[in-house]
């Protein structure tokens, strides 16, 4: 049997080999082991598939050529199997079947991915709702109550840092360590102090945390960063919920999914966020003209169980060099995520949810390069566990917090930490 190569030199060089040997007619290559036109190929295919027994109404000694091979199946099938056509080779429906859509699979896996047209009007409906809705410059955040610093004095508070990270540099007016970062926000000591790399100072900021709460008690103003934070968290709750109805995804669903979703989504939508403005190598937060460090979550009321897998979750995020177009696709896939405690559509939801996922997955064929690009994606969908865990510690300590320093926490950020359901959104 010669093989591909040794058909084209045969059908090139020797002129005697281009007939067919059942009919004479021009043969167009090997089939099934014997050199045939095309159609004594389709004719022993299909007939050696059938299960009736061909008979010649003569002698069984009919010629066989262009002209008359239809005149005599029986005796051009045996023509056929005369010159060595080999049922063997014949492939099943099957297999036929299979074959065609391995071909296809290869066209596809060989064929530059492509953002399809909906895949395309999807990001951009995402990206309007999340610039409409979100300022990194902070500039729409204003009448806010003050941020005051004093629980933990900056000329003894070593900032809470992983040591998987570098030290930072000091912030003299920011009570907490930025790379030039200056905010309006004056500091207790003249001098600030660089942060420790040691996550043990979460422990640290937590006892003094306790002594201040048992001073201040009477005063009932136990963590003083908490009525800034409250009105920044506040704040963010209401630019995701606005991002969120400017989606005819979510606004087609019902009221009482919608709200389960908002309710399950909003913290990590709001890291998500967060992490837009994230600086890793100062590892503060610069929202406009104010920058935030993990001690002001300390100060705040927020422990360590949080604050530690939060503060890493933002470096690893960061480190993965998001687009925007990934950040909006990761907001929404975490806004419709079909297993949140409530929901009633879930197929619906879920349907959603697989089509910005697979989204997600092609942006990133398409618009990324390089070997990284092939890990960006689980990377990707890693984070989402690791902020389903957050959001219920994060609940817990909100309740917490507001049992110690009640009518603090705004109603809308105690209505999107509790179990019921909630109709003001």
């Amino acid at each position: 049997m010669l093989n591909k190569e040794d058909e084209e030199e045969k059908l090139t060089d020797d002129e005697e080999s281009r007939v067919c040997g059942v009919c004479g007619d021009l043969a167009n290559g090997y089939h099934f082991n014997a050199l045939t036109c095309e159609g004594c190929k389709g004719f022993f295919r299909r007939n050696i598939k059938r299960s009736n027994q061909l008979r010649c109404p003569f002698l069984n000694k009919c010629v066989i050529t262009k002209n008359s091979r239809r005149s005599c199946q029986a005796c051009r099938m045996r023509k056929c199997q005369a010159i060595g056509m080999c049922k063997d080779m014949v492939m099943s429906d099957e297999k036929v079947q299979e074959r065609r859509v391995q071909i296809k699979k290869n066209k596809m896996l060989n064929s530059p991915v492509e953002l399809s047209f909906q895949q395309e009007k999807r990001i951009q409906e995402l990206l309007f709702g999340h610039r409409s809705t979100f300022d990194s410059a902070f500039s729409r955040f204003s009448s806010f109550r003050p941020m005051d610093r004093n629980i933990l004095p900056v000329n003894t508070h070593k900032q809470t840092a992983s040591k998987l990270f570098n030290p930072l540099t000091e912030c003299p007016r920011n009570g907490c360590s930025t790379a030039s970062k200056s905010t309006t926000e004056p500091t207790s000591s003249p001098s600030a102090t660089s942060c420790s790399s040691s996550s043990s100072c979460f422990h640290s900021s937590i006892k003094k945390q306790e002594h201040h709460i048992r001073n201040d008690v009477e005063n009932r103003c136990v963590f003083t960063a908490l009525p800034h934070v409250a009105d920044l968290t506040t704040y963010m709750i209401q630019n995701v919920i606005s991002f969120s109805k400017s989606l005819q995804d979510f606004r087609s669903l019902t009221m009482g999914d919608q709200i389960s979703l908002l309710k399950g989504a909003t913290f990590e939508i709001m890291q998500i966020r967060f992490n837009m403005v994230f600086n890793s190598k100062t590892s503060t937060w610069e929202c406009g003209h104010i920058t935030y460090c993990i001690d002001d979550a300390v100060r705040a009321g927020f422990q360590p169980c949080l604050l530690e897998p939060l503060f890493r979750f933002h470096h690893t995020l960061r480190t993965l060099g998001l687009q925007e177009e990934e950040y909006v696709l990761m907001q929404a896939m975490s806004l419709f995520s079909p297993d949140r405690p409530g929901v009633q559509q879930h197929s619906l939801i879920d349907k959603v949810h697989e089509n910005l996922a697979l989204t997600l997955k092609t942006w990133i064929d398409c618009r990324r390069t390089g070997p990284e690009k092939h890990l960006l994606y689980p990377k990707v969908i890693a984070c989402f566990t690791e902020m389903r865990t957050m959001t219920e510690e994060y609940s817990k300590q909100i309740l917490q917090i507001q049992d110690i320093q009640p009518d603090t926490i705004s109603p809308l950020i105690m209505e999107m930490v509790s179990k019921g359901s909630c109709n003001d959104l």
